[in-house]
């Protein structure tokens, strides 16, 4: 737990993520404004198509390509932040913990356990909320 309070800033900041995710943001403002600029162009003088088109399609695809990198990024932050509720239950439950557990109790099965994998008869692994597996038999 000690350890946790000390690295948990690290593992889990979403300062960075944060300040990309409004760059990409404001990109993708500029961007639309340019694809509406240049629809408003189309609409008010005559053009070439093939020119409007080809300028069209590329500021489409450059709003496309920053949206996918600001859902990536979302998608991290989002994900960061599931992890750290995550980590921070698990030590709580944890630390109501007074003994070490001599039989089951399913309150802790629940609280501390995310799911078990059995690779066979004789390897079963139990991973717990915090990321940590341990072989069980």
């Amino acid at each position: 737990m000690t350890d946790y309070d000390v690295i948990k800033d690290m593992l889990f900041s979403t300062e960075a993520l944060s300040a990309k995710e409004a760059e990409l943001r404001q990109e993708m403002e500029e961007v639309s404004g340019i694809i509406q600029d240049c629809i408003n162009e189309n609409a008010r003088v005559a053009i070439d198509q093939t020119d409007f088109q080809n300028r069209y399609d590329s500021l489409v695809k450059r709003f496309d390509d920053t949206k996918a990198k600001y859902d990536a990024v979302c998608a991290e932050m989002d994900d960061k932040r599931i992890r750290r509720a995550t980590v921070e239950s698990f030590l709580a439950d944890l630390a109501k913990r007074d003994t070490l557990l001599t039989e089951f109790e399913a309150e802790a099965w629940h609280s501390l356990v995310d799911f078990v994998t059995v690779c066979g008869a004789e390897d079963i692994r139990v991973t717990f909320k915090n990321g940590k597996e341990i072989k069980a038999l």
